[in-house]
């Protein structure tokens, strides 16, 4: 890996093309390096995982919106649409956007966390889609996610956004976009001109993860990967983009992030050096916000000890989680929303409130991704009882952990201290989740499997299941009319009722 300096220029120094840094993704993206064993392995457990989560939110009223703007552009050859027989095809753009939608709805996907955050999943729609539409091989399309995964992995690596309030789609835009082109096998100078198209036109700001949070959230990536393949689009024809993107004088760094003066380091792979970002990310075992997964885990083993020493929970006066920086801000108490600790508040902001998650998570020994949720879950007296009675601190070392390159230091969880009302205290801590690679289970292909099964239990039929899953064990060796294969059909009741007419089925209302 190299790292690459990245800063504002005046438009008068004249950056060189080579030199930007939408260029050098481009050639990341373009440089068809061979996929080793375990990335190849790690892309199939992920279109799994992708799978799997949006079996589960079909019938949601979000992806059921989603899914019908999508099948009001039926396209051929198009791209498939989950829930719908591949036959049923739509426009490469609105395949990604529903299926984006379906995979992100129940943030249970796969996560990578450093200087900003990510759900790298994300990319896969879009580059799936494409593939389908193009009549790409299995091969094209996993070259195209590895790619998507690196520069996903490395923007996120070098450049925080959330710091300035820059919600991080503005990293997924451009590796959607370098992804696509790597799949395509498009020159360097296309993919850097789509790149940096696709990062002007998905910047946005952090408010739709921020006080009452709605189902924009799920939304947000799925938008970025259809301006992606817009970009890819507009860019192949002729067209160019605002440049340099990021490092302009009215650019992305000057205005949106650090200012003029700021410098950031990009780390991305040398020429002829293997993609093999996808292993630093990490799935999810519960539906929840990353940061509480280990929390999540963390409560299930505590809430037993409670238990013995206390009897019931009605006895702890006092939890407090010394946590990241990052955790205590956006998820716990340092967040300042009291939407955080209302019993009324949405799905989506019950999975962005670590003092929900861990009392609900200590009292049911676990977490399930629509239980957990219901809102008789959330209005129970005891359970209200239990959340306002935790909250969050920022503990320096646990933020030092959750911003170390160090893969054995990278902490996402922290120490928990509870008081009952004797004065007496419990501690105890935990540092990533049993599922993360270092973690007391790490996931590996009969993990994703099972929570394919798990999710897709009465949604997907059997027949169903057992042929998406041998399709993706021959990922690389697909011919291109099996990559529609990497999507799945159900029954038309388990797609939940229909939803309200727009402007794209107007004729229809």
């Amino acid at each position: 890996m190299k790292l690459h300096e990245v800063r504002t220029y005046r438009s008068a120094e004249n950056l060189a093309r080579e030199d930007q840094l939408a260029f050098k993704i481009a050639e990341v993206a373009a440089d068809d390096v061979p996929l080793v064993a375990e990335v190849v392995e790690m892309i199939g457990n992920r279109i799994i995982d992708n799978a799997a989560v949006a079996a589960a939110s079909l019938a949601r009223r979000p992806v059921a919106s989603a899914r019908a703007q999508a099948l009001a552009h039926p396209f051929s050859p198009g791209a498939s649409v989950f829930g719908m027989a591949d036959t049923d095809r739509v426009a490469p753009e609105w395949a990604a956007w529903a299926n984006g939608v379906a995979v992100r709805e129940l943030d249970f996907h796969d996560t990578f966390l450093a200087a900003d955050y990510s759900h790298p999943g994300d990319n896969i729609p879009p580059v799936l889609a494409v593939a389908q539409h193009c009549g790409l091989n299995g091969a094209r399309l996993a070259r195209g996610i590895a790619a998507a995964y690196e520069i996903q992995v490395d923007l996120v690596k070098g450049i925080c956004l959330h710091e300035h309030k820059i919600d991080h789609i503005a990293h997924l835009g451009p590796s959607a976009a370098a992804g696509i082109g790597a799949a395509l096998g498009l020159p360097v100078g296309t993919i850097y001109q789509a790149v940096q198209q696709a990062l002007h036109v998905t910047t946005t700001t952090r408010q739709s993860r921020k006080g009452e949070i709605s189902s924009w959230k799920a939304y947000a990536p799925a938008f970025a990967g259809k301006m992606a393949i817009e970009a890819v689009d507009r860019v192949m024809r002729g067209e160019g983009a605002p440049s340099p993107a990021w490092e302009g004088e009215d650019g992305f760094i000057a205005w949106l992030l650090g200012g003029p003066e700021a410098r950031y380091a990009v780390p991305l792979p040398e020429p002829g050096e293997p993609k093999r970002a996808i292993l630093d990310t990490y799935t999810k075992e519960h539906s929840a916000e990353y940061q509480s997964q280990a929390l999540i885990d963390l409560a299930r083993r505590l809430g037993p000890r409670l238990r013995q020493k206390a009897g019931d929970l009605s006895a702890v006066t006092d939890i407090v989680i010394h946590t990241s920086h990052h955790t205590h801000n956006v998820i716990g108490t340092g967040s300042n929303d009291p939407q955080k600790m209302d019993p009324q508040a949405s799905r989506e902001t019950l999975d962005h409130s670590i003092m929900y998650i861990f009392a609900a998570a200590l009292e049911d020994g676990g977490w399930h991704h629509e239980r957990s949720y219901l809102p008789e879950r959330a209005h129970r007296p005891e359970t209200v009882a239990l959340w306002h009675k935790i909250s969050t601190l920022e503990d320096p070392e646990w933020t030092r952990r959750y911003h170390s390159r160090a893969p054995e230091e990278k902490a996402f969880g922290g120490r928990v201290v509870v008081t009952f009302a004797d004065g007496s205290t419990i501690t105890d801590e935990i540092a990533v989740a049993d599922a993360h690679p270092l973690g007391a289970r790490p996931f590996a292909r009969p993990d994703y499997v099972r929570k394919f099964r798990s999710l897709t239990e009465g949604i997907v039929g059997p027949a169903e299941q057992d042929r998406f899953i041998a399709t993706v064990e021959r990922l690389t060796d697909l011919r291109p009319e099996e990559l529609g294969g990497l999507c799945f059909a159900v029954e038309a009741d388990r797609l939940g009722p229909a939803p309200a007419h727009g402007i794209f089925d107007w004729k229809n209302a």
